[in-house]
């Protein structure tokens, strides 16, 4: 009895944590006065592009970013492991092109680590890097550039996820969940005036702060570790949402199962490898930032958190039932409630565009196919460090 209603507490933590971000974000952002101020001094950015037998949708990204730089910019592809013609098209479309072919160590890290090696020779003020997938919003370089000048830590710009037109693969649940992950909680998280988690794309440093830890890694997620290696050194993220980066979701079955594999895997691998060395940190030094950022990472994917909730409520519920004790089930009960009213309150105030009402008729199946990815996910084992998102359409 006392193992159930210690995993409802545990529980409690995470659906806690939602419940304060969510809150939190209901208040419309507003600009700090530094936001807004133009940076009359002449700073040089670097763009690093990490890319992966990406020659089919790169082009699109580097003509977004060509226009927003500057005379002494530079805007630097990495053709990572390719086997396609990514340096070739990166090439013809103006981009200084850095080749690494290194099959043993595979990793978006690691080629973002190749990229900070190769502007150490003539290092620039600012790095940003950007997928090679995205496109960015008119002023998304000058925005974070003003911004990161005044803060002297990593920007972490507004990354958006949607679905592709004509998508055979209906992703209103996997919009909806990102609208919360990485645009509420980090608004959230903004007015509580508290740092973010960094999202992979869309990130500029400062480059005393970027050049001062390591990269080369082929972690799942080297986006969550960067942020938080950073975050322990005292440059914790700063969340500008003003900008947007934009991506898309696959559009085949399987390119959708891999990306959030990588993305689930990575997450619980980073919890389990940082919450316990960052609290300690946290509260030897008194550091909010990093208690803000640890707490912050112990809520789960939304339909893990989902699933685990309800899992406890039936355990808890089916012990009471037999002649247990009431306290697990007021507990798992309490978790519930307050999840189901974090997920109503951001439907309300940002989903329901991206979630309409009517696809709630979905999601018994949705739940369904849930269950299954986790199943299968246990008994496939690890995801592999870093494959091209599938976005080909099946036929």
């Amino acid at each position: 009895m006392l193992i159930l209603a210690a995993l409802a507490g545990l529980l409690s933590v995470p659906v806690a944590v939602l419940l304060v971000e969510v809150i939190a974000a209901l208040k419309a952002p507003k600009l700090e006065p530094f936001e807004v101020k133009e940076l009359n001094i002449e700073k040089r950015v670097a763009v690093i592009v990490p890319a992966h037998n990406e020659s089919v949708g790169l082009v699109p990204t580097l003509q977004d970013i060509k226009p927003q730089l500057g005379a002494g910019d530079r805007l630097i592809v990495v053709a990572d492991n390719c086997t396609d013609d990514t340096a070739e098209v990166a090439a013809a479309s103006g981009a200084e092109v850095i080749i690494r072919n290194d099959p043993g160590r595979i990793g978006k890290g690691f080629a973002m680590g190749w990229g900070i090696t190769h502007l150490s020779q003539d290092p620039p003020d600012f790095v940003l890097f950007v997928d090679a997938d995205c496109r960015l919003q008119a002023d998304l370089v000058e925005g974070l550039k003003r911004v990161c000048h005044q803060v002297q830590r990593p920007v972490q710009a507004l990354f958006v996820m949607r679905s592709a037109e004509n998508s055979p693969v209906n992703h209103s649940f996997a919009e909806f969940a990102w609208v919360l992950r990485n645009w509420v909680r980090p608004l959230g998280l903004r007015n509580l005036r508290g740092p973010v988690q960094l999202m992979g794309t869309g990130m500029m440093f400062p480059w005393n702060a970027i050049s001062s830890v390591p990269l080369a890694s082929g972690h799942l997620v080297e986006d969550l570790k960067l942020g938080l290696d950073l975050a322990e050194t005292g440059k914790a993220p700063y969340f500008f949402p003003f900008v947007t980066v934009t991506s898309t979701f696959p559009t085949s079955f399987k390119g959708t199962e891999n990306q959030r594999q990588r993305w689930v895997q990575g997450h619980l691998a980073t919890i389990g490898r940082f919450v316990p060395r960052l609290l300690t940190a946290g509260l030897m030094r008194g550091d909010v930032n990093i208690l803000v950022l640890a707490l912050d990472l112990l809520v789960p994917p939304l339909s893990l958190l989902a699933l685990l909730m309800v899992v406890t409520m039936v355990m808890t519920s089916s012990v009471t039932v037999l002649g247990g004790p009431w306290l697990p089930t007021l507990i798992a009960g309490g978790n519930l409630l307050g999840f189901i009213f974090c997920v109503v309150l951001t439907w309300f105030k940002f989903g329901r565009q991206v979630f309409p009402a009517q696809e709630l008729l979905s999601f018994g199946s949705f739940a369904l196919k849930k269950i299954g990815f986790y199943g299968r996910m246990l008994i496939g084992g690890t995801a592999s460090q870093w494959i091209r998102t599938d976005r080909s359409t099946p036929t």
